[in-house]
Formats: structure tokens, C-alpha cells, sequence
């Protein structure tokens, strides 16, 4: 199995994208965290990064049935390296105050597609 750096190169010579993200599983801490109260700083956290470029994505994640919110995220980070990544995830609220714990993965983006419509006059935005 090659290293990540040289997998990555190898995706690039084949013609892939070879994009690195970075994401992050947040999870509650335990049942009687303060997710509620919490969240307005999270979300205020997460538009400072979104404006700054270094938030792609983030959202809650159902449970494994589909069904139901257990207060577990994604959040897909841009930076310049794993060390970045965990210091943004580090410094989110959820985590920084204990309310959440969370785990940091490399992605490498290889394949895929994605549409986006702008209107211009009626400025609506859509995203699939």
C-alpha cells in the first residue's frame, strides 16, 4: 500500500483531480452536552471560515437508519495541511468547549461531478 504523498502523485500523473480536503466526524460528547447553546458560536465559526475559504462543507449526518438527528457533523475543511485542519477543528467551539469530540481524515478528490446554476436577476443559487 503507497504512502499518502505517493498515492496522491500517482492519482495526478493518471489524470485525476488529486484534490486534498480535509474531513472532520464530530460527535456529541456525551448526552448532556450543551449542543443548543453552543450552536449560534459554532455557526458563527463556521461563517468566518466559509468567507475566509476554508470551509467546503458542513452539516449534520443522520444515523446509520437514515432516520434520525443524533448531533453528529461533517465538516470539510481546505487547508494547507493535516496540522492546519486539526488546529481549524480544534478551534471550533463544539470541540474547543467539550461539547464535541472529533476525528480528522485526509480526502483526496478524484472523480466526481457537481452542477451549479446561478440567476443572475433573481440571484437564486442552485446546487446539486
Amino acid at each position: 500500500m503507497p504512502k499518502w504523498t505517493e498515492y496522491k502523485r500517482i492519482a495526478k500523473e493518471r489524470g485525476a483531480l488529486a484534490l486534498e480536503l480535509y474531513v472532520v466526524n464530530t460527535v456529541p460528547a456525551g448526552p448532556d452536552v450543551d449542543l443548543p447553546g453552543t450552536l449560534p458560536d459554532h455557526l458563527a465559526y463556521q461563517a468566518r471560515l466559509e468567507a475566509e475559504g476554508k470551509l467546503a462543507f458542513a452539516g449534520p449526518v443522520s444515523d446509520a437508519s437514515g432516520e434520525n438527528m443524533t448531533g453528529e457533523g461533517m465538516i470539510i475543511y481546505r487547508a494547507a495541511s493535516l496540522e492546519e485542519a486539526d488546529a481549524l477543528a480544534a478551534a471550533d467551539p463544539m470541540h474547543s468547549r467539550g461539547v464535541r469530540t472529533y476525528s480528522l481524515r485526509r480526502w483526496l478528490i478524484n472523480e466526481g461531478s457537481f452542477s451549479l446554476s446561478v440567476g443572475l436577476s433573481t440571484k437564486a443559487v442552485d446546487f446539486s
